[in-house]
């Protein structure tokens, strides 16, 4: 069975992506006091959260092309689902929930509008 050629392709696709996940701590771990690595460690998370925040983001239209409030999925939802995302954040400080919750808010309104 372990023959197959699915199951070696298997295999060395989970040893590489392993590879590929652990290496830079081995290859770090010298440096973790780093002030560069220090640096990137405090400041990168919050970068790319912010980067993905602008790609969802990006469609964003308040109203229609006649002037109306948007309640597409490019209006209104998205800007309720971000404070929701936002203020649950704040609150809890619980990233799961935020976006679990976020998301839920976003479809409920989407579907029903």
């Amino acid at each position: 069975m372990l023959s197959d050629p699915v199951w070696q392709l298997i295999v060395v696709c989970a040893l590489a992506t392993f590879a590929t996940r652990i290496l830079p701590f081995i290859a770090l771990s010298r440096q973790a006091d780093h002030p560069l690595v220090l640096h990137l460690g405090r400041y990168l998370p919050p970068a790319v959260m912010l980067i993905l925040v602008i790609y969802a983001l990006r469609d964003f239209t308040p109203l229609t092309s006649s002037w109306q409030l948007n309640m597409g999925d490019s209006g209104l939802p998205l800007v309720f689902a971000s404070l929701v995302v936002a203020g649950l954040h704040v609150w809890r400080r619980n990233a799961l929930l935020s976006i679990v919750l976020g998301t839920v808010a976003y479809m409920l309104m989407v579907q029903l509008s």
